[in-house]
């Protein structure tokens, strides 16, 4: 297989049948990749404030959402959206597009961890400054959405930025249900020509352009991340603020 790497024919048999299967992959791939990422955010949302509302069957509906996709495979996750899903239109005729399944896929999926990664934030803020809040006659959504929030969103950039790498990734699983995504035409192009050196080659630098300046947008606001006050600091100057 190495050896068929550097085969000016078999190069010459990719670059021709590029357009046509390439470049439709990659583009399903973003699309996937871009509302998956809207999807998985809006579940994250969700449920990442459920999990800390002080409504307790809020917090277990929470968990059970983030235990159960959490503790299962993605690809046992995508293979049962695309059995059990189409017989909710068994008698219609109606035939659940492949991009849905995949935005569905990997959109609740990761929509598990951005919960956790919200939750996680929210709980970094100190208490104090929600009951400094409330004595002020702030509702919780009002304190949620004026004071902690806009301080969780610091906090969580980074790890967000690693689940939407991760999400990018994760869409080659659609491949196993013929998702139309770019690792199902580079199997479809490979398994075709044999030229499988060529097709996971070219396959991996076109997840690399999506890829790499995520990686890098995420360690930069890991960086960045580092610079902001401490929760200690946080505390100290909301006690500050209600003197």
């Amino acid at each position: 297989m190495i050896k068929g790497l550097f085969d000016p024919k078999r190069w010459n048999a990719l670059f021709q049948a590029f357009p046509e299967y390439y470049i439709p992959g990659f583009l399903m791939t973003l699309k996937i990749s871009l509302v998956g990422l809207a999807v998985s955010l809006a579940l994250g949302v969700v449920f990442g404030l459920l999990s800390t509302a002080k409504f307790k069957p809020f917090r277990i509906i929470s968990r059970i959402y983030v235990e159960l996709i959490q503790n299962t495979p993605l690809a046992l996750q995508v293979v049962c959206y695309y059995s059990i899903l189409p017989m909710l239109f068994t008698n219609t005729g109606f035939r659940i597009p492949k991009f849905i399944l995949g935005v569905v896929g990997v959109g609740v999926y990761h929509g598990a961890y951005i919960a956790e990664v919200i939750r996680t934030g929210i709980e970094a803020i100190p208490k104090g400054q929600s009951e400094a809040a409330s004595s002020q006659g702030f509702s919780y959504l009002e304190t949620m959405y004026h004071i902690v929030l806009p301080q969780t969103v610091k906090i969580i950039l980074p790890p967000l930025a690693n689940q939407a790498l991760g999400l990018v990734k994760n869409t080659s699983i659609l491949a196993m249900v013929a998702g139309m995504d770019l690792m199902y035409f580079t199997d479809s192009w490979g398994s075709e020509r044999g030229y499988f050196a060529q097709a996971y080659f070219t396959s991996a630098v076109m997840y690399f352009i999506i890829c790499f300046p995520l990686a890098r947008l995420a360690r930069y606001l890991e960086i960045r991340s580092m610079k902001l006050p401490t929760a200690k600091r946080l505390e100290i100057t909301a006690d500050e603020e209600v003197a």
